[in-house]
């Protein structure tokens, strides 16, 4: 993890976040709200986390509660608009707060493996849990029919459990191997095409969807698109997978 100078006691909040923004980690195959809009609401609080002495485990938990409480929302009280709106807000901080974790350490001088450990937890726990909570959400609340609609939750939640653990195997796999690991690729400017064409898998992105809770049928068929180009994108990143690491060093 690189390290940014640590501001100055003098030092203005934007002067800590034009640090930040100098020393941000590479955007190396990001979806496009995660890397133009989410990152950069981390910066900012990072940036207010630093001045405020919080450590990088304080953000990861603040996260962690921001998420949980919007998970227990999509169970627990009935879809509207206003329910919509709240656990948006809820989704898109605490994931700005996953941003700002590993931004906030690398101000304090870099991450510990706990640190890195306590975050990759919470991502495993967010990633199947929300799907989870449409899915009881959505069966409580009779807001869809109970048949094949539901089944759309259980597969995002599959598909998106698999594709979390298959991007941290192929990590662990490449530094075991003594190949570069994704943060470790360094050459030209990350592609904006690309950071397009994957926007069906920003979590970002998903956290925006709830917006649409107030009527169930907008919200489920943006949810089930979602789902599809997640898959899709699942699919072939597992052929490119298999064959990169099938050319791994024994």
């Amino acid at each position: 993890m690189s390290v940014v100078a640590a501001p100055r006691p003098g030092d203005t909040l934007g002067a800590t976040i034009r640090q930040l923004a100098v020393a941000q980690k590479g955007a190396q195959g990001a979806p496009a709200y995660s890397r133009f809009v989410n990152r950069k609401l981390g910066r900012v609080l990072a940036a207010i986390a630093y001045r405020a002495g919080l450590t990088p485990n304080a953000v990861t938990a603040l996260s962690a509660c921001f998420t949980a409480t919007a998970i227990a929302l999509v169970v627990l009280v009935s879809p509207s608009w206003a329910m919509g709106a709240g656990v948006t807000a809820l989704l898109v901080v605490g994931y700005a707060l996953d941003a700002a974790d590993g931004q906030l350490a690398r101000l304090r001088g870099g991450g510990s493996p706990a640190g890195e450990w306590l975050d990759h937890m919470v991502d495993a726990f967010k990633t199947s849990s929300l799907h989870l909570a449409v899915l009881i959400g959505a069966y409580r609340f009779g807001t869809v029919e109970r048949g094949p609609l539901l089944l759309v939750p259980i597969g995002y939640c599959v598909v998106a459990a698999v594709l979390f653990f298959g991007t941290m195997l192929n990590e662990a796999l490449r530094e075991r191997h003594g190949a570069p690991t994704r943060a470790q690729r360094t050459g030209g400017r990350p592609s904006v095409v690309r950071s397009l064409l994957v926007v069906p898998t920003d979590y970002g992105l998903l956290c925006w969807v709830f917006l649409l809770s107030g009527a169930p049928a907008l919200f489920f068929g943006a949810y089930s698109l979602l789902f599809a180009g997640t898959a899709a994108y699942l699919l072939l990143a597992c052929a490119k997978w298999f064959r990169e690491i099938g050319r791994l060093p024994r």
